[in-house]
C-alpha cells in the first residue's frame, strides 16, 4: 500500500524502532493515510496495536506529534517506553513540577521532541495554546477518541473542544483512535474532523479465543457461584464491579474463602491502588475485584477470566473490559453474572446525574454574572450548585463551543512556602530590581505558622503586574532551593465572548441537551439487558453493535453450545413501608441545607452521594441510603411529598 520510494524506510524504521517485521492488520492503512496527509480514524479492539499508528508516522514526520490521552499513567508508561527505544517522547501533566515542565518547553522550542502527550484539559491553558501557534505540529492523535462525541459511552467534556483547536491550530492531520465506537459514534467523529470514510479503519470486534457466557442469578446466590467459578479455573481473573464498597465486599468475602484477592477502586489511597495494581500484574494476587477505575494502560497478557460480578453499564464498557482477557491469544472466559437487582442501582446513578433546571439555572447565573473576565473554582461551584463535578466541566464546555465563553486558563488560588534560608541570604547576589521585586512578595505573604501564603491573583491586582510575573518570581525561588513549594485550590479563567444573552434560554438548552444524554444512558443499559435474552449467538450480537455481521455463528458461547437464553428478571418492585415513609418524613423536618430539594432528597435516600451532601457529612446519617432498592422516579415522587 505504501509507495516503493517511502516503503523501504517505513518498514525499516518499523524494524529499528518496534522490533516488528511487519504491520499487524490495519496499521498499514492508517499509516499510509498519515504519511499521505490524510486524517483517519482507526477502531481497533484492545490489543489491537493503536500506538504503532502514530507513533511510526512521528519518527517520519518532520515535526511534533501531540498525543492527546485521558490517563496519566498511561502517558507515562509509553513516555518511558518510547525514550527506551530512543524516540524523543515527553509528557505534560499534573504531577510535573515546575523545572520538569520547563524542560520540555525548551525541548519543544529547540524542536527535539518527536511526541508529546498531554490531557485534553491541557488545552484550556491559553498559554499552552499560545506556545503551540509557534510550532510545527504534523499530527494529532487522539486516543479514546470515542469521548469526543456525545454518544459515546465515556463522555468527557473536553473532548469536545478538541476538533475546533486542531482547526485553530491548522493540523494538517488527525488520528483519532478507540476500541469502542458504534456507527453513530464513528460518524460523529469523522464529521468532526473531516476524516474520509476511505480512512475509517476498522478491525474485527470478534476475538475467537473469547468464551462469552451469561449466567442470570440472584443477588443472594451470586459471591458462592462466582467463588465455585474461580475455584474451578486457574491463572488470573478479574472482577468487575459498580459500588467500591462492593469491590471490598467481594474481596474480603473471596480471601475468607481462601483464594488470593485484593480490591481495587478510586476511593482507595493512590499508594494502595498501586500496591494491589503491581501485585496483580507480578502474579502475587491472582485475583482483582476492581471497579471501571482499573483497566486502562493495564497490559497484563495472560488474565485467563474476567467475570462481571455487576452488570456493566453499556455493551461499549463491557467490550472493553472483556477485552483485557486473553490478550496472549490464549483462551479466556468472560462471564456476565446478571442480575436483576442491579439494574434499580444502575438506572438510579443515571438519573442522579441529571440536574434539575433549578440547578443549572444557578449555576448559569452565577458564572454569567462575575464580569467580562473571570475565574471559577469547579469545586466551590460543585458545592454550592450540588451539581456534580463533571456535570460542571459539561456546561462549561457547552458554554464554550456555544461562543458564550472562552476559557483562558487553568491556575492555582494559593501558595504557600515554607522559607529555608533567610530572606536576606535569598536577596543575596541579586540584582536591585530583583530584590525588590522578590521582597515586595515576601512582604505580601501571610504567615500561618511555619508557612508563608500568597495568593497570586489578589496581588497582581494590587500590584497591577501580571500574575504570571509573580507564579514566576516564586517558582524561581523555588528552582533555586530558597524554598518548599505547594499549591492548592484549582481556579478555572474564562472571559465571556457574547454581549447578550438570555440566561432562560440557555439553560433551556442545556436541560434538554442533558435529557438526551439521560436516554441515551438507559437506551445503553437496555442493550445489555437484551444481551442476556438474546437467543443468537452472543458475540454477533455484540459485533452487530458495532457494525459488524459475523458471517456464521462464532461457536464460542452460551448460545452456540445450546445454553437457552434467559430474560434478566428485576425484583418485583415494592412500595415504601410506613416506618420508612416516617423516616422521610423526619429526615426533611431536620431542614439540612443540602437535602433542600426534591431531587436532592431522592438522590441522598437512593445511596447516591452529592456534592453539598458531603460537604455536609450526612453519608453517615442513618437514612443515607433508605430506599436504594427503589427506582429513583419513585424515591422523586415520595421527596416532593413530602416536600
Amino acid at each position: 500500500m505504501i509507495g516503493k520510494t517511502n516503503a523501504w524506510r517505513v518498514l525499516q524504521t518499523l524494524r529499528d524502532y518496534f522490533e516488528h517485521d511487519a504491520f499487524r492488520d490495519g496499521q498499514e492503512k492508517v499509516v499510509c493515510a498519515l504519511l499521505e496527509g490524510r486524517s483517519a480514524l482507526a477502531i481497533f479492539p484492545t490489543g489491537g496495536g493503536k500506538s504503532i499508528c502514530y507513533q511510526l508516522p512521528a519518527i517520519l514526520l518532520d515535526g511534533l506529534t501531540l498525543v492527546v490521552s485521558p490517563l496519566i499513567a498511561l502517558m507515562r508508561d509509553q513516555v518511558d517506553a518510547l525514550v527506551r527505544k530512543g524516540i524523543s517522547a515527553a509528557r505534560l501533566d499534573s504531577t510535573l513540577d515546575a523545572d520538569q515542565v520547563r524542560q520540555v518547553y525548551e525541548k519543544l522550542e529547540e524542536g527535539k521532541l518527536k511526541l508529546l502527550y498531554i490531557a485534553p484539559e491541557r488545552f484550556a491553558n491559553e498559554t499552552f495554546r499560545q506556545r503551540l501557534k509557534c510550532l510545527r505540529i504534523q499530527l494529532v492523535a487522539i486516543d479514546e477518541a470515542h469521548c469526543i462525541s456525545e454518544w459515546g459511552h465515556n463522555f468527557r467534556p473536553d473532548y469536545l473542544k478538541l476538533a475546533k483547536i486542531c482547526r485553530q491550530l491548522k493540523v494538517p492531520r488527525v488520528l483519532a483512535l478507540t476500541a469502542t465506537a458504534t456507527p453513530k459514534v464513528a460518524k460523529d467523529i469523522r464529521k468532526q474532523f473531516r476524516i474520509a470514510a476511505t480512512d475509517h479503519v476498522q478491525l474485527s470486534f470478534h476475538r475467537e479465543n473469547l468464551d462469552l457466557r451469561v449466567t442470570p442469578c440472584t443477588a443472594a446466590e451470586r459471591k458462592f457461584l462466582l467463588l465455585g467459578k474461580l475455584r474451578s479455573m486457574d491463572g488470573p481473573a478479574v472482577v468487575y464491579v459498580t459500588r467500591q464498597e462492593t469491590a471490598e465486599e467481594v474481596a474480603t468475602f473471596l480471601t475468607k474463602n481462601g483464594l488470593s484477592a485484593q480490591a481495587y477502586h478510586a476511593g482507595l489511597l493512590p499508594e494502595f491502588r498501586a500496591n494491589a495494581q503491581s501485585a496483580f500484574m507480578a502474579g502475587e494476587t491472582r485475583i482483582i475485584v476492581a471497579t471501571i477505575a482499573f483497566g486502562m494502560g493495564i497490559d497484563k497478557s495472560d488474565i485467563r477470566a474476567v467475570f462481571h460480578y455487576n452488570l456493566p453499564k453499556s455493551l461499549e464498557n463491557y467490550t472493553q473490559e472483556i477485552g483485557r482477557a486473553g490478550r496472549d491469544g490464549k483462551s479466556a472466559l468472560c462471564e456476565m453474572l446478571a442480575c436483576g437487582d442491579d439494574v434499580t442501582v444502575l438506572e438510579n446513578f443515571i438519573h442522579s446525574d441529571m440536574p434539575s433546571a433549578r440547578a443549572l439555572g444557578n449555576l448559569l447565573d452565577r458564572v454569567l454574572r462575575l464580569g467580562p473576565i473571570f475565574d471559577v473554582s469547579p469545586y466551590d461551584l460543585s458545592t454550592i450548585c450540588d451539581i456534580r463535578s463533571t456535570v460542571i466541566s459539561t456546561v462549561m464546555t457547552y458554554l464554550e463551543i456555544d461562543g458564550i465563553i472562552e476559557a483562558t486558563g487553568v491556575f492555582y488560588a494559593t501558595y504557600r512556602v515554607k522559607l529555608l534560608r533567610s530572606q536576606e541570604q535569598i536577596l543575596a547576589g541579586r540584582s536591585v530590581a530583583e530584590k525588590k521585586f522578590i521582597k515586595q512578595i515576601l512582604d505580601a505573604g501571610t504567615m500561618k505558622r511555619w508557612w508563608l501564603y500568597f495568593y497570586p491573583s489578589i496581588l497582581a491586582e494590587e500590584f497591577r503586574i501580571p500574575r504570571e510575573k509573580i507564579v514566576t518570581a516564586i517558582h524561581s525561588l523555588q528552582s533555586a532551593g530558597d524554598i518548599i513549594l505547594e499549591v492548592s485550590g484549582i481556579r478555572n479563567g474564562y472571559r465571556i465572548r457574547q454581549k447578550e444573552f438570555n440566561l432562560k434560554e440557555i439553560t433551556a438548552e442545556l436541560v434538554e441537551r442533558f435529557q438526551s444524554r439521560e436516554q441515551a444512558d438507559l437506551m445503553r443499559l437496555n442493550h445489555v439487558l437484551d444481551l442476556s435474552s438474546h437467543r443468537g449467538c452472543l458475540t454477533n450480537y455484540l459485533t452487530k453493535h458495532f457494525g459488524e455481521n459475523l458471517e456464521a455463528p462464532c461457536g464460542h458461547c452460551d448460545r452456540c453450545r445450546g445454553v437457552p437464553a434467559k430474560k434478566i428478571k428485576r425484583p418485583k418492585p415494592r412500595g415504601a413501608t410506613d416506618a420508612e415513609l416516617q423516616a422521610v418524613k423526619e429526615l426533611n423536618e431536620e431542614k439540612h441545607a443540602a437535602l433542600a430539594t426534591p431531587r436532592q432528597l431522592a438522590r441522598f435516600l437512593c445511596g447516591m452521594s452529592s456534592p453539598a451532601a458531603n460537604r455536609a457529612k450526612l453519608s453517615r446519617h442513618s437514612s443515607f441510603g433508605l430506599l436504594a432498592e427503589l427506582p429513583f422516579t419513585e424515591v422523586l415522587v415520595i421527596s416532593e411529598a413530602v416536600s
